[in-house]
């Protein structure tokens, strides 16, 4: 086999193609400027790398947040439509962001995610540092509905990406925020707001959902709010920021100043009430069910805190049609029952007047009063000129309380007498004793009689300083605030009970009290028969007489200075009336002689006396042959 060499043709033709291939790469090397060129081409390509995946990350995210549809490549959006569904077309249409709108009494915004309300402020109020009263501010409240969807999602509206518009008309404005599916299919939430009104019209409907919409899972309305402070006193505010609501064909009810957790049907309204300011949730078609919880905030209350309460609302929506239909109201603004009454829904029930006869007294009684006194005189004089007035009405109720144990004091010593004879006899000394009051025309229980009368007027007067609104940073002498404290002093230090400041409004109705109850304390022990049991009576009744005086100063320094006043002008004026019926009216001679005229009279029984007269009698007689036998 003839072997091949490498000739020198071939090794010619080599050199030569290697030249031409050398030579093409050198015409075809890039000039300086197409290598920066190419460098920023290189750049521009990582950043947009970067940036899609950025969004790629928002698309995952939309939990909790919602990304601007307009910018989105196909990529994007299908990722997008894959996270929310149908609903993945509002968030191409909305923007993120909020929609601010006010009236003559509200300054609201709108938040386009969740489509809620995220600021409510109250424009012609102020707190107690004269900062604006914000109901809803800084996520302190949320409004949810979640509900499941037919391809298997569980989606919660304060999440999602609503479109708002507003259009007004007159006095009328409307915010729309809709959730979208397309432009005819949609969740939306409907405000319709008037100048001069706390209530606004308040919708959620569904358009073209019920194929979106799972019918067979539970969709729930959830409503929470964390009532900020407002007051200066917290533990006082806190006394009086609960739950109200009204169910069952009117009938009202609330949580009270403790946690709760309550489960209630039929619901017209819910209110989250915060003292002096409530938020309310109304609507035109009773709720069938809602359950209630409420969670104090405050650990301690020497320490500044920010919220004094969290409050929660579940409740379960019925879908008609296969869509969400509930017309509902929202009331945002003072808990003032003037204000309140004038929407006849029954949303005075708010202020906390008292149950039954003490609502009554305070609805038809002190609150025409106080607000035609208050019409044309300082509020702190209104207290003082209403107090004179009730305790004027009630005089005569104290001269006979008064009467009744003069007369008891004039009878001690005859009493003493029958209970010496019969000492070994209680029950006839009882028989005794009664046929003596029965004559004299002096029973005990006429001097309960009286003090029992004066317990509606004294319990209402206790409900209705605190819920009065007027007296709201209204200033009285040395006190600027009737709806809370007065401070003459402050403490570098906090008392348990007591607090880190000295009111004097307390002690001043602290000392009347004191002057008040040692005169009728004395009256009282002095008119009591002697007896078996009697001297621990009447030394409790001492100790009483210094322990309530000091009950008054602990429990009212963080009480409004308002009520502290009423206590001090109406004991003064008590102590004032038992001076002058006891110097002025009730003569012991006179009333001596009258009980000595009405002993030689022949006395009827009532149906009570006889009775008890008769029971005493057998009791006698079972005694007697209960002795006999042994």
């Amino acid at each position: 086999m003839e072997e091949k060499k490498l000739d020198i043709n071939s090794i010619i033709g080599f050199i030569l193609i290697f030249g031409i291939l050398a030579y093409m790469l050198w015409q075809n090397q890039p000039t300086p400027e197409e290598l920066e060129a190419q460098e920023k081409a290189k750049q521009e390509q990582v950043e947009a790398e970067k940036k899609a995946k950025e969004q790629q990350q928002n698309v995952a995210n939309t939990n909790t947040d919602f990304v601007v549809g307009s910018g989105l490549d196909s990529l994007q959006q299908v990722q997008l439509k894959n996270k929310l569904g149908a609903f993945a077309y509002s968030a191409m249409q909305s923007s993120e962001g909020e929609t601010l709108v006010e009236t003559d009494l509200l300054a609201l915004k709108f938040s386009h995610k969740g489509g809620v309300l995220s600021e409510v402020k109250l424009k012609k109020f102020v707190d107690f540092n004269a900062d604006p009263i914000y109901l809803v501010k800084d996520n302190n409240a949320a409004f949810n509905i979640n509900f499941g969807t037919t391809d298997s999602r569980v989606l919660n509206t304060q999440d999602l990406p609503f479109v708002p518009s507003v259009t007004k008309n007159g006095d009328l404005t409307v915010v729309s925020m809709k959730l979208k599916v397309s432009e005819t299919k949609f969740l939306e939430y409907r405000y319709e707001l008037k100048d001069n009104d706390y209530m606004m019209g308040f919708t959620v409907r569904s358009q073209g959902l019920s194929d979106v919409i799972n019918s067979s899972q539970q969709i729930d309305l959830d409503w929470k709010l964390k009532g900020y402070r407002h007051a200066k006193s917290i533990s006082y505010e806190n006394r009086y920021t609960d739950i109200h609501y009204e169910y069952e064909d009117g009938k009202d009810d609330y949580t009270g100043a403790r946690d709760a957790d309550e489960t209630i049907e039929d619901v017209s309204w819910i209110g989250y009430k915060q003292h002096f300011f409530t938020s309310v949730l109304l609507t035109d078609t009773p709720f069938k069910r809602a359950h209630l919880t409420a969670q104090n905030l405050v650990d301690d209350e020497a320490v500044d805190t920010v919220y004094t309460k969290l409050f929660t609302s579940k409740i379960p929506l019925e879908l008609q049609g296969g869509e969400i239909n509930q017309s509902m109201d929202w009331y945002y603004g003072p808990s003032d029952f003037e204000v309140l009454n004038a929407y006849d829904r029954n949303l005075d029930e708010i202020v906390p007047f008292g149950w039954g006869i003490f609502g009554w007294i305070n609805r038809y009684v002190f609150m025409p009063l106080f607000a035609f006194l208050g019409s044309f005189m300082p509020y702190g004089i209104a207290i003082v000129v209403m107090t004179i007035l009730v305790k004027i009405c009630l005089s005569f109720v104290q001269y006979k309380q008064f009467l009744s144990q003069a007369k008891m004091k004039i009878l001690k010593p005859e009493l003493d007498e029958i209970r010496e004879k019969y000492k070994n006899n209680k029950m006839k000394a009882q028989q005794e004793t009664l046929a003596l009051q029965t004559k004299a025309g002096a029973s005990p229980m006429a001097g309960c009689l009286p003090a029992l009368i004066q317990l509606p007027v004294f319990y209402a007067l206790f409900q209705f300083f605190p819920s009065a609104f007027d007296l709201r940073q209204k200033s009285f002498l040395w006190a600027d605030d009737l709806s809370s404290y007065d401070v003459i002093a402050n403490l570098p230090f906090n008392i348990p009970f007591y607090g880190n400041h000295v009111s004097l409004f307390p002690i001043l109705a602290s000392i009347a009290i004191f002057f008040y109850m040692r005169l009728t304390t004395g009256q009282n022990v002095q008119a009591q028969p002697q007896q078996e049991g009697m001297p621990d009576m009447a030394k409790m009744m001492k100790y009483m007489m210094y322990f309530s005086p000091i009950m008054m100063l602990f429990f009212f320094n963080n009480y409004a200075s308002g009520l502290s006043l009423y206590y001090f002008i109406s004991n003064l004026i008590s102590i004032g009336i038992i001076l002058v019926i006891k110097n002025f009216i009730l003569d012991e001679d006179k009333i001596h002689a009258q009980i000595q005229e009405k002993k030689k009279q022949p006395k009827k029984q009532n149906r009570f006396q006889k009775k008890m007269a008769e029971m005493m009698e057998q009791a006698e007689q079972q005694k007697q042959m209960q002795n006999r036998r042994k």
